[in-house]
């Protein structure tokens, strides 16, 4: 009679989803991707673009923590 961990071991390994096709995928995908020299400059845009975000966040930030109202003094 055969335990359950037993029967586990015997069995083949389940074939993989891509049958072998991903390291052909990664590479057609890099070969119809931007030179490096494009690459770079969207990677530079892209930073530059949240610096905006961070800049407009940080303006929001100031605007709602400033104090309302007015002071008054009470004698």
């Amino acid at each position: 009679m055969k335990t359950k961990s037993s029967q586990k071991a015997q069995r083949a390994p389940a074939p993989c989803i891509c049958q072998g096709t991903m390291p052909l995928l990664t590479e057609l995908l890099r070969r119809l991707g931007p030179p490096e020299a494009a690459r770079q400059h969207f990677d530079a845009a892209r930073l530059e673009f949240l610096k905006g975000v961070r800049a407009l966040i940080d303006a929001r930030i100031a605007h709602v923590s400033k104090p309302r109202g007015e002071k008054i003094e009470v004698e």
